[in-house]
């Protein structure tokens, strides 16, 4: 498997992307991609009610070197690029930024994959059912972290 190499523009989530301020998706760099499609799924680890909570799964994007921020709530997205986006354990579409609790502290991982294809996969479809779909098709892989904390 290639390796993919995904940034963020910060360490530590701005309020802009997280409950105390937009609440927006976040800008995501790549570099070495070689995929026809990318998947970005997000994870708390901490998450108290389970181990690999998920708070934004989406798909279908191009394979660009710059994801931007601000992909809409929408099951599909044609601005500020095409994705397509499923039901996230918050019961949502769409980014769910981080939201700790007064004097506590949380990480988002943010887990991208390089498909050789685009998923026929139907908006609102779950985490379970996007890495079904996604079996047999991933050319690459990389990460990164945020922690958010109030």
């Amino acid at each position: 498997m290639e390796k993919l190499i995904v940034s963020l523009d910060f360490l530590e989530f701005p309020p802009t992307h997280t409950c105390d301020g937009e609440n927006i998706s976040p800008r995501i760099r790549f570099k070495g991609l070689i995929a026809t499609s990318i998947v970005v799924m997000v994870f708390n680890p901490f998450e108290k009610s389970c181990c690999s909570f998920t708070p934004w799964i989406c798909w279908n994007l191009p394979p660009l070197p710059v994801i931007p921020a601000g992909i809409p709530k929408e099951p599909t997205t044609t601005a500020p690029v095409t994705a397509v986006q499923g039901i996230t354990d918050y019961g949502t579409i769409g980014y769910t930024g981080p939201c700790p609790p007064p004097g506590g502290m949380i990480r988002y991982q943010f887990r991208v994959y390089g498909l050789d294809t685009m998923l026929d996969l139907a908006p609102g479809s779950d985490k379970h059912e996007l890495i079904r779909a996604m079996k047999d098709h991933v050319l690459q892989y990389g990460e990164t972290a945020a922690i958010c904390s109030r």
